[in-house]
């Protein structure tokens, strides 16, 4: 063997033939086979060697000891195994798994090598392992998935050795997930506002101003009190990890991963320190290069004598031994081996021996509970990562990233979780915690067929599965004035209804009545509009159609003639009288009487006006589409009400935002079980009082006008008619219904919330963070 920096040539023995070494079968955990016994022999040999050569160098992790306290030598330890999970295929698979699997067991010192080497297999059963445990066990399953990889025992910072991952920015976990809701286009023929006058340079000095305070602020908030400490042990703390060679599989370069987060790092990355030996199932390697500060200039040519020293003398790589396998097969597929050809094969050196431990084994249980206890937590900057294990959680929780507006996370900003397997096909939810907003996605399936929620106070935006509805819908946004639908794919090509609530005099302000209480609320303007109908023409084909409830008019306008500078118009009032409809919109307009009492103006004084029944048939289908259209708002809204319905009934609405301000805690006691149930029951009680303070006042404000209207019939009782006393006790019956109506509304609703809240307070107690246990 030879050490380039001094010169000196020292020999280490061969085994002469290894057909003499019996390779042991099975495992051999509890004692060493002949060959395990002389691969310690020489690794013993070279270590004396090398601190006699190197005595400023650290020793080197060669023989230590295993689970039963007999001396294996490292790159035995490496069991490769071909896993049958798909998820393994690839290094970002393994890494994930091995990183899942295992929590961190610190080493007895830091700053020295391990006396205890477990099996992978040992470790796959304890679920914690050192880094070396972990790069052992991470290593073995790269090379089983036919990569190039090598164990590395260095030095690393102490966030990498402590798997401290505080100081990073938390890995985005929805990549790809695009925002269901998209911004309605704007209509493009619209006036253009004028544009204002002033100064680019002033506008780009003020820019940078604002940039530049913004940045210094954001710099000293970010600083203040984050210094972090000086680390006394820096350059001394040992660590190991795993090297993926390029050319092997799809690698096009060299890279490290740390067992223990899963990351991958360049070869170059600063939180590596440096490097003393690495190995993999065929040999072992020590590093003859300089590399005091980092990792960045060092060289991984391993057939380089003169930076990295082996073990096994003779022993090749993994990628030339294969190379020299298939070249014995083909010669010995050709014939027998002449003595020409054994002397340029050169001689049959010493092996590396075989695996001690057992066969690793990873079966689809352990890949779904996959976390330690079936829980890890990961704490990043400004947020935490709480992973669960499948099917552990009873609603179905996978995944849960919570966000912090401070350094020291104790003000939360966002929470966002990932679900699995729930019979609702909730598939992830967001709440903001600073604008009070709800995200909730669905997969296929959901009654509705509903994709996308984005809900608070004051909106509800819905995005539906429009080829699996009937009625096409698309997107849905409530508020507290109006309803918006958009449609796609319908046979009558309407693509866009508007509802616009009537809120009755005297009530509060509309922002603050619950949307919910919008199914007491009578409609006050329908707005419908369709796409072009290839088979109609332009003169009968409706491009916007507004029925008026209040005022009882249809408002139509057609698609444009394209010589035409303005659109067709046409209005029908619906009165005791009888029916009339205007059409016009140009400026030659001639009005035509009928005889059903019907006013007709026309845009083209050359065109025949329609006849009686014409128009008697046009009057029957706005009728027909008035009725429609008013059912439609009321399926539309029973379905936002049901919606609703689930959130309130839905206890971890309720809970979660206690528990994030708890940090999630997995016991409680009795007092914080029961100050929770009556905050989130008190919470519920606070929703449901939304529509019955509605109702109530939508029953004082009627009461209120009956009241005055009986007081002006008693001052004017002496001068009215026959037939305006008749108006008045038709008046004064008709309020009376109504009151009666809402009267028995709001005492079913106050029935239903006496029970609803007793059912509540059930599923609270039922959930798996308040269980029953924690009462006793």
């Amino acid at each position: 063997m030879r050490f380039s920096q001094h010169g000196d040539l020292i020999q280490i023995f061969n085994v002469p033939d290894w057909k003499d070494v019996r390779l042991s079968e099975g495992t051999t955990a509890s004692y060493n086979s002949s060959s395990e016994a002389r691969m310690v022999e020489i690794a013993e040999n070279f270590q004396r060697q090398y601190s006699h050569l190197f005595p400023e160098r650290r020793p080197l992790l060669m023989c230590p000891e295993n689970e039963n306290g007999i001396k294996k030598f490292v790159s035995t330890t490496l069991r490769p195994t071909a896993v049958e999970h798909p998820e393994l295929y690839h290094w970002k698979g393994c890494a994930s798994v091995v990183a899942d699997l295992l929590s961190l067991k610190p080493l007895e010192s830091p700053v020295n090598l391990p006396r205890q080497l477990f099996a992978p297999s040992t470790v796959l059963q304890s679920q914690s392992a050192t880094c070396f445990e972990a790069a052992t066990l991470l290593c073995s399953l790269l090379i089983g998935a036919d990569y190039e990889a090598y164990c590395v025992s260095g030095y690393a910072s102490r966030e990498m050795c402590e798997c401290d991952q505080t100081e990073q920015e938390c890995p985005p976990m929805d990549t790809g997930e695009k925002d269901m809701m998209q911004e309605p286009q704007q209509n493009k023929y619209r006036l253009k506002p004028k544009k204002k006058l002033q100064s680019r340079y002033l506008v780009q000095q003020e820019m940078k101003k604002k940039n530049k305070e913004s940045a210094q602020v954001i710099c000293r908030s970010d600083n203040k009190g984050e210094e972090p400490p000086v680390d006394t042990l820096r350059g001394l703390r040992v660590h190991c990890w795993v090297l993926v060679f390029s050319g092997s599989r799809d690698i096009e370069e060299n890279f490290f991963i740390d067992p223990l987060s899963g990351n991958s790092h360049s070869t170059n990355d600063e939180h590596f320190l440096g490097i003393e030996s690495m190995w993999d199932n065929y040999n072992y390697y020590v590093n003859m290069q300089e590399c005091c500060k980092d990792c960045s200039e060092v060289k991984y040519d391993l057939e380089d004598l003169k930076r990295w020293e082996p073990v096994l003398a003779g022993v090749t790589c993994k990628k030339k031994l294969k190379d020299k396998v298939l070249k014995r097969k083909e010669i010995r597929f050709l014939g027998k081996l002449n003595s020409e050809q054994e002397v340029e094969l050169g001689p049959k050196a010493f092996q590396m021996p075989k695996p001690w431990s057992s066969c690793i084994s990873i079966s689809k249980k352990n890949l779904e509970h996959r976390y330690p206890g079936g829980k890890k937590v990961t704490f990043y900057r400004k947020a935490k990562l709480e992973r669960f294990g499948l099917y552990l959680q009873s609603d179905g929780l996978l995944t849960r990233l919570t966000t912090y507006k401070d350094l020291s996370c104790t003000e939360v900003e966002l929470v966002k979780e990932w679900y699995q397997g729930r019979t609702d096909f909730l598939d992830h939810r967001e709440f903001n915690k600073i604008l009070h907003v709800t995200t909730e996605h669905f997969l296929p399936g959901r009654s509705f067929h509903l994709l996308f929620h984005r809900y608070s106070d004051a909106e509800h935006k819905m995005e539906f599965n429009s080829s699996a509805r009937a009625d096409g819908l698309l997107r849905r946004v409530l508020t507290k004035s109006d309803m918006t639908e958009m449609f796609e794919g319908r046979f009558d090509y309407l693509h866009y209804r508007r509802i616009s609530f009537s809120i009755p005099d005297g009530l509060s302000d509309v922002q603050h009545i619950p949307l919910k209480s919008l199914i007491f609320v009578s409609k006050q303007k329908v707005e419908e509009r369709f796409h072009r109908n290839p088979n109609l023409p332009l003169s009968d084909d409706v491009a916007k159609r507004v029925f008026l409830m209040d005022e009882r008019k249809i408002q139509l306008t057609y698609h444009m003639e394209y010589f035409a500078a303005y659109p067709l118009k046409a209005c029908a009032n619906q009165t005791t009288a009888g029916n009339r409809i205007t059409e016009g919109g140009g400026l030659h307009q001639r009005q035509h009487p009928n005889a059903a009492g019907t006013d007709l103006q026309s845009v083209d004084p050359s065109v025949k006006p329609p006849s009686r029944i014409v128009l008697y048939l046009v009057l029957q289908d706005l009728v027909k589409g008035e009725i429609a259209a008013a059912e439609h708002a009321k399926v539309s809204r029973n379905e936002t009400a049901e919606q609703q319905d689930w959130q309130l009934e839905h206890v971890d609405d309720y809970l979660v935002p206690h528990l994030v301000n708890l940090e999630f805690p997995e016991t409680l006691s009795a007092t914080d079980v029961e100050n929770l149930v009556a905050k989130c029951v008190q919470e519920f009680k606070e929703n449901r009082k939304g529509v019955a303070n509605f109702l109530k006042e939508h029953h004082k404000k009627l009461l209120q006008e009956l009241r005055e209207k009986q007081r002006w019939y008693q001052q004017n009782q002496g001068l009215l008619n026959k037939e305006e006393v008749e108006k008045f006790h038709d008046y004064c019956s008709d309020k009376t219904l109504v009151m009666k109506v809402v009267q028995r509304r709001l005492d079913r609703y106050v029935e239903e919330t006496s029970q609803k809240v007793a059912a509540f307070r059930e599923q609270l107690l039922k959930s798996p963070w308040l269980s029953l246990q924690t009462l006793s």
